[in-house]
């Protein structure tokens, strides 16, 4: 018997939990100083990675951008909006996908063959790849925010300027970029409104 028994209920999680990943979080353009130790990005990868995905199969990959070098080739790929605060962030994220996460599949799911449904099948590679990878960076967002990490999500750069200054080899793709930090809250604008249930659910 575990400690989750069956039939058991688990607890809501505390507000401030919630306060702090979603009703008070904001997406950050302005960052305090500092850098973030790279045991922290461990452990928000180590979070974000539990995740669900199909088949398990995790095609997201994580680049974390902090050298001014590395800053330095990805600058020129961006809309400029986006410039001067990607350069005041201790770290840019390009969540990628991997083209062969099907390889790794013998691997992280190893009581089917899975690996034979996607091996030479492009346009299911695609869309499994792009979906789930997007699905693993917001759990990124949601790791990173419970830890005390602001974060930036973009989509504007040019994604082939990335792919080709970042992965030349053509077998990862960039998919979105988080700028992770400390956010300077004092720049922040109100926040914006969202949909009501009404408007965006139906129960059926």
């Amino acid at each position: 018997m575990t400690e989750q028994s069956a039939g058991t209920r688990r607890a809501k999680i505390a507000d401030q939990c919630l306060d702090q990943v979603f009703r008070e979080a904001r997406t950050q353009r302005a960052w305090l100083p500092g850098r973030i130790a790279v045991e922290t990005l461990r452990e928000v990868y180590d979070l974000a990675r539990l995740g669900p995905t199909s088949a398990n199969s995790s095609p997201a990959r994580f680049i974390f951008v902090e050298s001014e070098s590395a800053k330095a080739r990805l600058l020129p790929t961006l809309a400029p909006l986006n410039v001067d605060k990607t350069k005041a962030a201790p770290v840019t994220v390009i969540v990628a996908w991997d083209s062969e996460f099907h390889e790794k599949l013998p691997q992280l799911a190893p009581g089917s063959n899975m690996r034979a449904l996607f091996a030479g099948n492009e346009a299911l590679i695609h869309e499994t790849a792009f979906r789930n990878s997007s699905l693993q960076g917001a759990y990124f967002i949601i790791a990173a925010r419970a830890l005390g990490l602001d974060c930036g999500p973009m989509s504007g750069f040019d994604a082939a300027k990335v792919n080709a200054e970042f992965f030349p080899d053509g077998k990862w793709k960039a998919n979105f970029l988080i700028n992770l930090g400390y956010g300077d809250a004092s720049q922040l604008h109100p926040r914006q409104p969202r949909l009501e249930f009404d408007e965006a659910c139906r129960v059926l």
